[in-house]
């Protein structure tokens, strides 16, 4: 028994949920997302609420349960509030900027490294240093900050890099201590 699978999804106010064989398309007031089902995984819906469930009791049908319920249930979030990461920019005259819809990051190369828009996804600068992602589709926002982080990961010795806010760099000793 799946206790995420089988928890009902509740249908917020202005937003319609249309199901059309293995398609959930989800309209709301930031757009609209479709989430694609297995063949294993059915969606009902009743009374403002949705219900997944499953064609068999088999360990690929029980595993995709509660995932496709989920991806169903972030799909109607993203329509109604929207999902977003906050990357923060750590060192010594590193910055972030925003040049049109476009992120530009200054964090120790020779040049300033562009970060180039992505459709859906729109970027916004908090400061100098924190860079926010967001978008409709949780999947979506999550890559493009992994793709930002990724621009200059955070070093392990001095800790100065892209990371996610909040995030916890546990710091490695250098030499000096080492030897002594």
């Amino acid at each position: 028994m799946s206790k995420i699978g089988n928890a009902g999804i509740t249908v917020p106010s202005g937003v319609t949920v249309e199901i059309t064989g293995q398609m959930v398309k989800v309209n709301g007031p930031k757009g609209s997302l479709v989430v694609t089902l297995p063949a294993v995984i059915s969606v009902s819906q009743q009374e403002g609420m949705l219900r997944v469930s499953r064609a068999n009791e088999s360990k690929h049908a029980k595993s995709l349960h509660g995932t496709f319920r989920n991806h169903i249930a972030n799909a109607l979030h993203g329509v109604t509030q929207g999902w977003d990461k906050r990357l923060e920019v750590v060192g010594t005259g590193f910055t972030v900027s925003m040049k049109g819809k476009d992120a530009i990051f200054k964090v120790g190369y020779s040049h300033p490294v562009i970060f180039p828009y992505v459709e859906s996804i729109t970027f916004s600068v908090e400061g100098t240093n924190i860079l926010i992602v967001s978008g409709m589709d949780k999947q979506l926002v999550g890559e493009v900050a992994h793709k930002a982080r990724m621009i200059k990961k955070p070093d392990p010795y001095k800790g100065k890099g892209v990371r996610y806010v909040g995030e916890y760099i546990k710091l490695r000793p250098g030499k000096k201590t080492k030897a002594a």
